[in-house]
């Protein structure tokens, strides 16, 4: 049995799910992350990407461990063709209304067309945190050090 780490198979692993065997179910993996499923969901469904990463930056943030807050998508799709980067982040912004508006506190857009994809297939690097939460006198008590 072939176990691989799911940093591993998130990130740059291109290998298909029918050649990896993993220690739980697609059913637990999508139950442990439901935002970033939903994310990935709605990506998919509606603008058919042929190149889509959703990556839960939310350990690089002050908030508990296993959270799902910060996310960056990169994503290639045809349907971004002809349209301004802005009107791309507008559409990726709208098609993800309910995470915004719920768990998701920050959100990062790679938005590219197939053509933009294979001149510069790099990511962008995020920004540090500045750590904004770090003044807040709770956040000891949120994150769970403190009692």
């Amino acid at each position: 049995m072939l176990m691989l780490p799911l940093s591993l198979l998130r990130t740059k692993c291109r290998i298909p799910w029918t050649l990896v065997t993993l220690p739980y179910s697609r059913s637990q993996l999508y139950m442990e992350r439901p935002v970033e499923n939903a994310i990935r969901s709605k990506l998919t469904e509606t603008l058919k990407p042929s190149h889509l990463e959703v990556l839960n930056e939310s350990y690089m943030h002050a908030v508990p461990k296993g959270s799902e807050t910060h996310f960056k998508v990169v994503v290639v799709s045809e349907s971004f063709l002809g349209k301004s980067l802005i009107q791309r982040h507008r559409l990726v912004n709208e098609l993800l209304k309910d995470e915004l508006a719920g768990p998701v506190h920050a959100l990062s857009i790679q938005a590219k067309t197939p053509q933009q994809w294979e001149e510069n297939p790099a990511i962008s690097k995020s920004p540090a945190c500045m750590g904004g939460s770090k003044h807040d006198p709770e956040m000891g008590r949120k994150l769970g050090t403190q009692v």
